[in-house]
């Protein structure tokens, strides 16, 4: 089979006012960033309109540190559904530089069943990563200056909260020291980066509903607070609409096609191990104003972005998904029933039918949302139909629909299975109203330990002497009300990346957290989860390349 870049490479794009056209979008209104794609203003967005679209979304087991294909099966959702004659758009985020010359090499699907042109979305695509960067950073600066020229009358911050952050993979620059040198150089103190999805900016430009809510959220941003104890914010550094200018073409929703000339947006990129880890909200709902099904996906397991999709997004947005699909697959299955990682490709029922607990917790959460959900098999070429059979019967037991997704073979001829079981359970069965885990009144610890306790199945919930701290600011500030998001690991249900399948009855320890006040979410760090990733051993950097004109080692 073709390589996923050769297979992009292959296909005919349309010129992206066609794609925009073909879903009854004014395409006079759209703003072309090349020939296949564009940047679409809020103002298309219509409220009633997506009240009658359908929204899907795409969820999965825990994860491989190969994936489990979330974004292939998303895409090859939205391939199906227009197959057999739907009018669908798959909403997605965007790709961060980090993982892709990291360990991934891209995250625009695979296959037959990519968001094209993929070159571009998995580098620069709209800018819009950086523009993200840049407003953080500028804060930065702009905070430092205030702090550089205020000494002299006697200003300063007891605490600093505001780090920089930076689009690449780089463990050297977690912790930093600034202002080194003469004293015109600036105060010396202690900073450190974030990778740029887990920037507060980030989650602002995902969560906001429009440029006056992007504002509003920027200025609330905190930055510090001072000797009396004040919290200081963007708002009284006074900047907030020099970055709100910054972001001004950022928050547009970026419109491209799939390897089927699908629409697809792919807007903002979170990650959700270490922020919630979802589309912006923007293009979710320019997507259902547009598509009769709108599919989208939440970052690693259903844990970690199902849970934030449902507990944060839809809380603050009013979204309301009428099904959830689970992706699983047999190597990820066999991982979490205890198969070493060199031999996850090899047929082992005993394992596949161990790693099933791990699927089985996950639905019972979605479940506990009010989620109808079915399980889609992602196929891969060395899967036994033995494999896939035990899977299918599984799922019967449980009364849960199942489908087995060959998109990225076969593009949307692949996934029309899948399609119709979709289309058919929204239809007989669509999921309920949504439950939330928590409740807002709850107190900060009633949430974490809701989530900790229901989602991940923890028993014991501790605290650092750091993150009570925070809690009681928190209270003080009057903000008990933001809803939490847990940064944790990806690799399992507890905090430990070691301990797969579906671990009960463990001890989790929130170590820190951190007041996202913009963003209006109090985020709690979760055992030794790092908000600066580092590069692996072999970084796909190694493998990628100009050769005769044409990028390598994308995928």
């Amino acid at each position: 089979m073709k390589s996923d870049i050769e297979i992009a490479r292959s296909v005919e794009l349309k010129k992206i006012k066609e794609v925009a056209q073909s879903i009854g979008m004014p395409y006079e209104e759209i703003e072309n960033y090349g020939r296949y794609i564009a940047k679409v203003p809020e103002d298309l967005l219509d409220e009633e309109k997506l009240k009658k679209s359908k929204l899907i979304l795409v969820t999965a087991i825990t994860a491989t540190k190969a994936g489990i294909g979330k974004t292939t099966v998303s895409i090859g959702l939205a391939l199906g559904l227009n197959k057999i004659g739907k009018k669908a758009i798959v909403a997605l985020r965007e790709p961060s530089l980090g993982p892709c010359f990291g360990m991934k090499g891209g995250a625009a699907g695979g296959g037959y069943a990519q968001v094209l042109p993929m070159e571009k979305i998995n580098l620069h695509f709209t800018g819009d990563f950086h523009a993200i960067t840049s407003a953080h950073n500028m804060i930065a600066a702009l905070l430092d200056n205030y702090l550089y020229q205020n000494q002299s009358k006697g200003f300063g911050l007891k605490e600093i909260l505001w780090r920089r952050v930076i689009d690449v993979n780089d463990r050297s620059l977690r912790s930093i020291v600034v202002g080194l040198g003469p004293k015109s150089n600036g105060i010396t103190q202690e900073s450190g980066f974030d990778i740029t999805p887990a920037s507060e900016i980030m989650a602002i430009l995902c969560l906001s509903k429009d440029n006056v809510d992007l504002r509003r959220r920027i200025e609330n941003i905190l930055l510090g607070f001072t000797y009396d104890d004040k919290p200081f914010t963007v708002k009284d550094l006074g900047v907030a609409g020099a970055i709100t200018v910054l972001l001004k073409d950022a928050i547009h929703p970026n419109l491209v096609q799939t390897t089927e000339n699908t629409p697809a947006f792919v807007h903002g990129g979170p990650f959700a191990n270490i922020a919630h880890g979802c589309n912006s909200i923007l293009a979710t709902k320019m997507a259902m104003t547009y598509g009769d099904y709108v599919v989208t996906e939440a970052g690693f397991g259903a844990d970690l972005g199902a849970e934030k999709f449902y507990n944060i997004k839809c809380r603050k947005s009013g979204l309301q998904p009428c099904l959830t699909v689970i992706v699983a697959t047999a190597q990820g299955l066999k991982m979490h029933g205890g198969v070493s990682l060199d031999r996850i490709a090899e047929p082992n029922m005993e394992g596949l039918s161990e790693g099933l607990r791990n699927l089985d917790k996950h639905i019972r959460n979605l479940r506990s949302f009010g989620q109808t959900v079915i399980v889609a098999f992602n196929r891969f070429a060395t899967d036994t139909d033995e494999e896939m059979e035990l899977l299918r019967e599984h799922c019967a037991e449980l009364g849960v629909g199942f489908t087995i997704n060959s998109a990225f073979a076969e593009g949307g001829e692949g996934a029309v299975d899948m399609a119709r079981l979709v289309v058919d359970t929204i239809e007989k069965q669509p999921s309920k109203p949504l439950h939330f885990t928590y409740k807002e009144e709850d107190s900060v610890q009633q949430k974490i330990e809701k989530v900790a306790s229901q989602i991940y199945g923890a028993s014991v919930i501790t605290y650092s002497s750091i993150a009570r701290n925070r809690i009681k600011l928190i209270e003080k500030m009057g903000i008990t009300h933001y809803p939490i998001c847990i940064a944790k690991t990806q690799y399992s249900f507890s905090a430990d990346p070691k301990i797969y399948g579906a671990v009960d009855n463990f001890e989790f320890h929130i170590k820190d957290i951190v007041i996202n006040n913009g963003a209006e979410m109090i985020v709690a760090i979760a055992g030794e989860i790092l908000r600066m990733p580092g590069l692996p051993k072999d970084p796909q950097a190694l493998h990628i390349d100009i050769v005769d004109g044409e990028i390598e080692g994308l995928s």
